[in-house]
Parts: C-alpha cells; structure tokens; sequence
C-alpha cells in the first residue's frame, strides 16, 4: 500500500490537517497548517479551543485536487501540519496572545505561509503582530460582524476588538481592508463606527445580496490590489443553517457556497496568510461545522499555495 497519506484510508492514522505530514520542526515546509486552541477572548459561548482539534478530524475528507479550480495545493508547495500555538498561560489572554504571536515569529523567521484554525477570533490578533512587522497588510475579513469593537468588560482584548486593535497598532491598513457579510442586532447603532470612520470597507448583508458574489469580488481586487493580504474567515460569517456550531451565530448570513465561490474569487491577490475561526465542536456534535470549518480551510490552502507559487516563479 503506498504511503502517500493523501492516498490511505481516510479513517486512518493520526489526525493530522489534510492529513499532511506533522512536522513540527520546520524544515523544509513552505506553507504550514496551525492550531491555534484558544478561546479566552470570547465574550461569551466558549468552547472554540476544541476547534484545531475537530477541524483536523474533519479534513481527512478532503482529497488533493480542487476540482472546481484545478489546483493541487500539495503539488504546488511542501504542506506540512506544524503543530499548535499552544498559549503557555492560557487563563492569562494578553499573556497567551503574546505566546501566539511568539510561536508565529518562529513560523515567519522560518519563510513559512500560515494557515491556522482557531480558535476565537481574538487569535488573529497575535498572528497579524507576526506577520505585519514591516508595515501595515491588506485585509479580507468574512464575518457576521466587524470586530472592531472597543472594552468590554474592562478589556480591549477580546474576540470583538481585534481588528480595531489591529488597526492601532498599525498592523492593517483600514483603507485596504473589506468586512464581508455584516449583520444581525446590537445594542449600539454605532459599534461599528470605528470601521467606518478609519475608512474600512463594510458590506451589510444587504449589500451583500445587491452586488452578489461577482460584485464582492470586484470590490476585494479594486481595494487590495498587489498588497500583501491577510484572510480571516469566521464561520459566523455563514448562515447559521450552515454553521450551527459557533459562539454568536446570527442567522441570514451567506452559504456555503458563496463562501466557496467568494475564496476562490481571491486567485490573484498576494496572500501572506490566512485563518479560519470560531467553529465550536460543543454546539455542534454532529461534526458539521468542522467539517465546515476544514473545507473553507483546504480553499484557503489553495489559493494560497497558487498564489506563493506565482511568487515564486517571479522570484519575488
């Protein structure tokens, strides 16, 4: 039987992300697949520490070849499960976001691409302080909401502040970042203000539906161009029917399908990462969300891969 783990059965081996070789060390590994457990940002329904471990589970579903784009991610880069940026503190949040960011330092010093599973969205945080240490990244952010939130309950860390913080600190340039699929009821008709007035792109769901996955795209090339980009998917971002395990699920939000279309759509942009987040195992028995959670991962894997590899035949 070959040992191509692509190739064994799927009920097989240790849970690995897309059943890649675990290889912790680094070598040799162009982009890495990440676990980042955390969840002591969420304001409240926890239990997204369990996600790295269930999406795992759930992508020994996907095979090599995107069939809808053609690409072979595993082809194209050397993929390899790095392990988890396991928080040394983890009751601690501002001292496990440091830990997280300290582990994305070791996987940036190493020229790796990450693509990570959270995890709460507070975890993107400490990845952006990795990535963006030279200047300020493009975003692309698919989310019921825009966590740009201020303190809440006496801390501006949480899993709605972290692209306000991000901002800030000046980590991401709020003119080339895009909100994707913002909805649902708040207590404050203006707590996205910040996002509006720094000059972030928003796009309500009800714009969503005028503009249609076509129109998105357009406005994700026209605002990001050639500058680095980082993506952050929250599963929150789809409908609840879709994704009924997760922390604050608002319902009317895009499907499944549209979220395929939409990553697809970023074949072109100059990916330099990339985060899937909020699935919570707990809400969810059924697997679904993960299984959710693993399939937008493996997209984000191929444009990603397609995008480092155009690159690298540029020499850049």
């Amino acid at each position: 039987m070959t040992q191509d783990p692509q190739q064994l059965p799927r009920y097989s081996g240790i849970a690995t992300f897309m059943r890649c070789p675990y290889q912790p060390q680094l070598d040799n590994v162009e982009i890495g697949l990440i676990g980042v457990p955390f969840d002591g940002g969420v304001t409240n329904r926890t239990g997204t520490r369990h996600g790295p471990r269930e999406i795992r589970n759930q992508s020994s579903l996907m095979r090599s070849v995107n069939q809808s784009t053609g690409i072979d991610p595993f082809a194209l880069c050397k993929v390899a499960d790095v392990g988890d940026a396991l928080p040394e503190s983890p009751f601690e949040l501002e001292k496990s976001h440091r830990s997280i960011e300290a582990f994305f330092n070791d996987i940036v010093s190493a020229g790796i691409l990450p693509i990570s599973a959270g995890g709460d969205h507070s975890i993107s945080l400490p990845i952006l302080r990795a990535l963006a240490k030279d200047g300020p990244v493009a975003l692309v952010h698919f989310d019921a909401h825009c966590d740009t939130g201020g303190h809440y309950l006496g801390s501006k860390f949480h899993h709605g502040s972290p692209f306000r913080v991000a901002a800030e600190e000046g980590l991401i340039d709020p003119k080339k970042t895009i909100q994707i699929g913002i909805r649902g009821s708040v207590n404050h008709k203006d707590i996205w203000k910040f996002s509006h007035d720094s000059g972030m792109r928003v796009i309500y769901m009800d714009e969503f539906y005028k503009l249609g996955v076509e129109g998105i795209l357009a406005e994700v090339h026209k605002l990001v161009g050639d500058t680095p980009a980082y993506v952050t998917f929250d599963v929150d971002g789809l409908d609840p029917a879709f994704a009924v395990g997760t922390g604050t699920p608002e319902v009317g939000g895009f499907t499944t399908f549209e979220a395929l279309q939409m990553i697809r759509g970023l074949s072109g942009l100059h990916i330099i990462g990339g985060d899937v987040v909020e699935v919570s195992p707990p809400f969810d028995p059924s697997g679904a969300t993960a299984l959710v959670g693993a399939t937008m991962m493996y997209e984000l894997l191929c444009v990603a891969a397609e995008s480092l590899t155009q690159r690298k035949r540029r020499g850049d």
